[in-house]
């Protein structure tokens, strides 16, 4: 019984979290004007290390974090984004730009939180998805090299 509960909910979390995903990443490209890179994102070496999006902005590299909250949720999904959570992102980040090749690292590289809040799955099809674009959320250090 209780592995069923946990079930039930991990999967609706998990479904709730890729249509935020989904919606966030067409926000960008079409509002935006963003070139989505990859979605998703695991470090081959420890694959709880995840970015949702990585995109392009001009020349830009842009780390994405989706935050999906329902219409009537209390807290921001840009302060959602705990000091935890910027740890992790920060050591994912990191990662992403060891992983590529020297020559074609990018000079300049930002985080930013796309909060989406959502009218819940019945209303889904009947309503649009709210978006709020929170741009160069502070992450990273002034002076940070990779």
């Amino acid at each position: 019984m209780w592995q069923w509960i946990q079930d039930r909910f991990r999967t609706q979390g998990s479904d709730t979290g890729s249509w935020g995903e989904a919606i966030a990443a067409s926000w960008l490209q079409e509002h935006a004007g963003f070139r989505v890179v990859t979605r998703n994102w695991r470090d081959p070496n420890n694959l709880r290390r995840e970015i949702d999006i990585v995109a392009l902005d001009g020349a830009v590299l842009v780390f994405v974090e989706v935050k999906t909250r329902k219409r009537a949720a209390a807290v921001s999904g840009r302060f959602a984004v705990n000091q935890r959570k910027r740890r992790a992102l920060l050591v994912a980040c990191d990662a992403y730009l060891r992983a590529l090749p020297v020559r074609s690292r990018p000079g300049t590289f930002r985080f930013d939180v796309v909060e989406v809040s959502d009218p819940g799955a019945a209303q889904r099809a009947r309503e649009e998805a709210g978006v709020r674009h929170f741009a160069n959320v502070p992450l990273f250090r002034t002076y940070y090299r990779r």
